[in-house]
């Protein structure tokens, strides 16, 4: 990193525009800073799920995926510049096999919730899909984010997989839907 900020407020954004890392000056709701501000909040997001008690294999997993997300939002902050490759993609794909793996069948639709563990990693989960679909925008006119899109497509996934985990380990605490409630019942 090259410059480090040793005043936090600079008072250039206060007329609506921002930097990036290029430079260039591009409005504070340009595709790129939505996309960059939905994955700074997944992860943290990822953050908040972090302070709870989690096992061990999980936490550290985490903490490599809040790092790819930074990578992502550099990625995004300066186009051209490539951080996720395939190898990414695919080590993501061999924890989320490994957590799966563990889990019965699933044979019903899961409702959020669970314990509090399980619930923020649904929110991450669906924090995630939100700036997969950002990222799509982008992709659209810029290749360049294609691992990328495919990492937080396969997060998502990940983190379904770990709510469901998570969910588990202290017995089965997942709420599944029910199609059919009958009229006036609470859930």
């Amino acid at each position: 990193m090259g410059n480090r900020l040793t005043k936090i407020y600079t008072r250039t954004g206060d007329q609506g525009m921002t930097g990036l890392a290029t430079g260039d000056r591009v409005a504070k709701n340009h595709l790129r800073i939505e996309a960059g501000g939905t994955i700074d909040e997944l992860n943290s997001q990822i953050g908040v799920l972090l302070t709870t008690q989690l096992p061990t294999e999980i936490a550290q997993e985490l903490r490599q995926i809040q790092n790819q997300l930074f990578n992502i939002g550099a990625q995004i902050s300066q186009p051209d510049y490539q951080t996720v490759q395939l190898i990414d993609v695919e080590k993501l794909e061999q924890e989320l096999d490994l957590l799966n793996q563990e889990l019965p069948t699933l044979k019903e639709f899961i409702l959020p919730g669970g314990n509090q563990a399980g619930a923020l990693c649904h929110l991450a989960r669906a924090v995630c899909r939100r700036a997969e679909r950002q990222l799509y925008s982008l992709f659209i006119e810029n290749s360049d984010l294609k691992y990328p899109l495919i990492y937080l497509n396969r997060l998502s996934d990940y983190l379904f997989v770990c709510a469901r985990t998570l969910n588990h380990l202290n017995g089965n605490q997942e709420i599944y839907w029910s199609k059919h409630l009958p009229p006036n019942t609470p859930n």
